[in-house]
């Protein structure tokens, strides 16, 4: 190829050259001519034939021009047909017929990036490119220069696609013509196989509420069925309360960017209903298995009920969950029929486990250690040898205190194992169960849920992206209003007899537990079952003022959280921010107190507390009237949790920047999040 430039360059360079002396000596003839005329040399004013001279001189000028133009392109047809042949003959005829039968162009340029040979590819869409800086026609080629040999990037020329590589040896970029082979793909991803399954939440409750029932429901399936026609969907109904769902994934992207009004469409069909209906919807795609699909399709259901349901979850495999919806607060579930089921599993896997390790979350508070005390008395009564995975350093400072001082030294050390003697200790038939969290990253010891087995899980956070690989059990009801409450839920109504105990010291920090995650009583998330619980653990000899003890704040931390509070703004009517010193490391649970303490503020409908808890970590703590989904603006910035009540923790950043996130996730995400309450 380095011929083909050679000779190209030159003879471009010279007819160049043979141009500009040509047009100069014009130019200097017509000057001359000019300058006689007007200084009347040789009395040319007075000559009346010297106009006619001066016409037939431009015309041999304008002819002569014309041949010499003529004679280039000739010059550089006869080159160019001499490069097709030397190219020919250094890439070979049968190859160069085959770029040309197979739409592939083949552009040879200089240094300095101009065209000096091109196949007929572009050619024959009627594009000359010979001769002009290849870069001007398409300027993301200058990145294929600069990048590693091989990389591929895609252009379009009169709406025809290639993807374009670039040879660096002989100065030629290659365009292969993928405008058929992309038409196919899209089609064939278009009809590929969706799979999804449709569940009316709420419909156990509803079916109990007497006659009613038809009118509410015939209107739910009539919307259902209507929705589907109009996407496309296939639609076939396996329970009452149940469809399952084929479409492909064109009605798939269709229905995605209506962001599924389906839910929205459900919701305001029966808004004075005591126990409104709202749909839970998995789906799941880009799999050619069927079998696989209808697996992920169950698992995405798995996780849309396990966040509380009235939302849609998309599975598309190789990818992250895409979440829709969640706009309603999970309905408080009074059915004691499920707790007693999932009690009488819970204590026929802790029978089977020769050993039982119970762990909470980073940073443990009071309802994680409530929890794995509640789960402790349950292993005590079945008799199974259990320990609570505790590291002091990994517990917040009232939830150390309290440990310490509701236990004496030898008790403290017979309930607790470190994260590093526990990972030791696992063996195959040990048990692990996880309470109050269900995302390994934010566990006590992450490692250890990667050595068991067998893991359990009891939470009342939404269901995240990360989550254990198949758990043995998972109970996750995000209606509760904290861990402890389902525990103290299941030890009272389980089949045991006699029935199971619970020491006053356990059931104490359980009810602090509850005081701390409720706000004492005042959360949203507030319902009978928690007034219940509390019940059922004063029952146990639980001291509300022991538990109220526990919680109470030093005078350092009570004038901090002024502090903060003083900082509050207000980027949205009804919703507020606060903002701690960015050099200032403070307790996570500060950060917690300071929302729920600005959420009391009348016209607050939701708060961000911004603070460092940690040298290298900024915190996010949000909580919600429940007119704002708290849950999904965490989620959008790495964290989760509850519907009103959520947080999350970014690493390696500033306060300043932090907040700059929160408003940007706002701006994109607050219309979405806030309910129709």
């Amino acid at each position: 190829m380095g011929i083909i430039e050679t000779t190209m360059n030159k003879l471009i360079s010279k007819l160049r050259t043979t141009f500009l002396i040509a047009y100069s000596v014009e130019v200097l003839i017509c000057i001359g001519f000019l300058v006689f005329w007007l200084n009347d040399v040789f009395n040319l004013k007075g000559n009346p034939d010297f106009r006619l001279y001066f016409a037939i001189t431009l015309g041999v000028f304008l002819i002569f021009d014309a041949l010499l133009f003529w004679f280039g392109v000739l010059a550089i047809s006869k080159k160019r047909h001499e490069n097709d042949q030397e190219a020919a003959s250094l890439i070979g005829e049968e190859i160069q017929s085959a770029y040309n039968f197979a739409h592939i162009g083949l552009v040879v340029i200089d240094n300095d990036g101009i065209v000096i040979w091109a196949n007929g590819a572009f050619k024959e869409l009627q594009i000359d490119i010979i001769d002009t800086d290849i870069y001007e026609f398409a300027p993301s080629l200058k990145e294929l220069v600069t990048s590693p040999s091989g990389k591929k990037i895609e252009i379009e020329v009169k709406q025809r696609k290639y993807e374009a590589t670039y040879l660096s040896q002989p100065r030629m970029f290659v365009f292969n013509d993928i405008t058929d082979y992309d038409k196919v793909v899209n089609y064939s991803r278009e009809q590929a196989t969706v799979l999804g399954i449709i569940m009316i939440d709420n419909y156990n409750e509803v079916a109990n509420e007497g006659d009613d029932l038809d009118d509410t429901v015939m209107k739910v399936r009539s919307l259902i069925g209507e929705y589907c026609r109009n996407y496309g969907v296939i639609l076939r109904r396996i329970k009452n309360d149940t469809y399952f769902m084929v479409c492909n994934y064109a009605s798939l992207a269709r229905m995605e960017k209506d962001k599924f009004s389906l839910l929205e469409d459900i919701r305001n069909s029966n808004e004075k209903g005591e126990t409104p209906l709202t749909l839970s919807i998995g789906i799941a795609h880009n799999f050619p298995d069927i079998t696989k699909l209808s697996e992920m399709a169950g698992d995405a259901m798995d996780v849309a009920l396990s966040r509380g349901g009235d939302q849609v979850v998309v599975s598309h495999y190789g990818q992250e969950l895409a979440f829709f919806g969640g706009k309603s607060v999970a309905l408080e579930n009074s059915s004691k029929v499920k707790v007693r089921s999932m009690s009488d599993s819970v204590a026929t896997i802790i029978r089977g486990a020769s050993n039982v390790f119970i762990m909470g979350h980073n940073d443990l508070d009071m309802d994680a250690l409530g929890a794995a005390l509640g789960m402790m008395s349950i292993c005590e009564w079945l008799k199974v040898p259990s320990k609570i995975v505790y590291a002091p350093k990994k517990a917040e400072k009232k939830t150390r205190l309290a440990f310490q001082s509701a236990f004496s030294r030898d008790t403290y050390e017979r309930l607790t194992i470190s994260p590093e003697d526990s990972a030791n200790q696992i063996k195959e038939t040990t048990l692990l169960i996880l309470v109050d969290n269900s995302v390994p990253e934010m566990a006590m010891a992450p490692r250890l849920i990667d050595l068991a087995s067998k893991t359990m899980i009891i939470d009342h956070h939404r269901r995240g992206e990360s989550f254990p690989e198949k758990p043995v059990l998972s109970y996750i009801d995000p209606s509760a209003s904290s861990a402890t409450e389902l525990i103290a839920e299941m030890i009272k109504y389980s089949n045991a007899n006699p029935r199971i105990d619970v020491k006053p010291a356990y059931a104490t920090i359980m009810l602090s537990g509850i005081f701390m995650d409720t706000t004492f009583f005042k959360s949203k998330s507030v319902g009978m079952r928690t007034f219940e619980a509390a019940s059922i653990l004063k029952g146990y000899g639980a001291d509300n003022a022991v538990a109220d003890d526990y919680l109470k704040d030093e005078y350092e931390e009570y004038s901090l959280i002024n502090k903060i509070i003083a900082t509050m703004k207000t980027p949205y009517y009804g919703i507020v921010y606060c903002v701690s010193d960015d050099d200032e490391v403070i307790e996570r649970t500060t950060v917690s107190k300071v929302a729920n303490t600005v959420l009391q503020l009348k016209g607050v409908n939701a708060c961000f507390v911004v603070g460092r808890t940690e040298d290298n970590t900024v915190r996010i703590s949000g909580r919600s009237d429940g007119t704002v989904n708290v849950q999904l603006i965490c989620e959008h910035l790495g964290g989760g949790g509850h519907f009103a009540s959520a947080a999350t923790a970014i690493p390696d950043s500033s306060t300043e920047k932090v907040v700059k996130m929160l408003l940007g996730t706002l701006d994109q995400y607050l219309d979405s999040a806030r309910t129709n309450n």
